[in-house]
């Protein structure tokens, strides 16, 4: 699902008021979140490969990666990590045990990113602990300080730590497009459930062509 088709559910939410485009601004980032192998190793808890959209998803992620790259466009990523012994995961851990795939120390190598999928050395890396890329980083410093106002995102998972960013990013004031063919979650029904909740209430929903189409214009 690139973007909330226009059913009886899409017209009867546009008919309240939902659903209203926030439109692009001039200086967009694109913003990867969490793209390591745990979300696409069938071994990993995490794993969403069989959604066939997820297995899909580091495709489209690698062609918007490249033209951000091509065009100069300011690449962040985000990462998650944890101490030993899972000492800084707060009651997150309590809720989600299958963190502990990001403990610091371990061995299991699901915390490497995808190939094709890897940060240069002058990108941004934001290490989080939280489903949000804002929650306790200095993410939002950062993007201020880059002259920011559009963040393109995509990443895992569309339930959880896309969809906390992105209403995050809209309550700082940072247009969010989210890349829906870019996003992937483990069940088909709450990757598109999700996609078009964000789409009425915190971003625009985007297809990999409208991505591209405004990562290819260099910052003016």
């Amino acid at each position: 699902m690139s973007a909330p088709t226009e059913n009886a559910d899409f017209a009867s939410y546009k008919a309240s008021g939902f659903s209203n485009r926030i439109g692009w601004g001039q200086r967009p980032a694109l913003l990867l979140i969490d793209v390591c192998t745990a979300y696409w190793t069938p071994e990993s808890p995490l794993n969403t490969s069989s959604n066939p959209a997820s297995a899909a998803s580091p495709e489209v992620m690698k062609r918007l990666l490249a033209t951000a790259r091509s065009s100069k466009v300011p690449v962040i990523w985000t990462q998650v990590l944890y101490k030993k012994g899972m000492r800084d995961a707060g009651l997150f851990y309590s809720k989600t045990k299958l963190l502990d795939v990001w403990e610091e120390g371990n061995d299991r190598g699901f915390d490497a990113f995808m190939p094709g999928l890897e940060p240069a050395e002058e990108e941004e890396i934001v290490v989080k602990r939280h489903p949000s890329a804002f929650f306790g980083t200095e993410l939002a410093s950062t993007l201020h300080l880059m002259n920011v106002d559009t963040l393109v995102i995509c990443g895992v998972s569309t339930s959880g730590c896309v969809r906390a960013s992105t209403l995050d990013a809209l309550c700082y004031n940072y247009r969010p497009m989210v890349v829906g063919t870019a996003c992937g979650d483990r069940s088909p029904a709450i990757h598109d459930a999700n996609l078009f909740d964000m789409d009425a209430k915190m971003a625009d929903v985007v297809s990999e062509e409208e991505a591209i189409e405004h990562l290819k214009v260099a910052w003016s």
